[in-house]
């Protein structure tokens, strides 16, 4: 059966995209969870410029990604935190903090989930994330965490 999927739908496609499946996942499946649609010309037609402009919207998104990052790579973002003699922190500094940290800076402001901080940290110093503005668009940033 050739469907033109309406959602996207994991390990099938995107929205847009011309598929074959079986009759029954169609039908039992597909075409009820409004999915898909019948592949009738008119509805291929109209898929295929669905397709056109996720790649043009796709194509925008990365290379924004792309000029945001230059503008960042090689950038030190400080933060002040409380901390003791030792240097450990009395708190932490989360994503929270670094994303208000990178926009202080930088003027850059990035969205809490395209920051990957592994644990919270928690001593001063240096300390290196990763940002991730698009699936291919993945640097790190350094982090140099200062006693207040």
């Amino acid at each position: 059966m050739k469907l033109i999927l309406i959602a996207d739908v994991d390990g099938l496609g995107k929205a847009g995209d011309i598929v074959d499946v079986a009759d029954g996942y169609g039908r039992n499946y597909l075409l009820p969870e409004r999915k898909a649609e019948k592949a009738t010309e008119g509805a291929v037609r109209n898929a295929e410029r669905v397709v056109e402009a996720r790649r043009e919207a796709e194509a925008k998104a990365k290379a924004d990604a792309e000029g945001i990052a230059k503008s960042l790579v090689g950038t030190r973002v400080v933060i002040a935190a409380q901390a003791g003699d030792e240097g450990r922190l009395f708190g932490s500094v989360g994503v929270a903090d670094v994303a208000e940290g990178i926009e202080k800076f930088t003027g850059v402001e990035l969205d809490r989930g395209t920051i990957d901080l592994a644990a919270p940290i928690k001593a001063i110093g240096l300390h290196e994330v990763q940002i991730k503005l698009h699936s291919e668009v993945v640097f790190p940033l350094t982090i140099d965490v200062i006693p207040a």
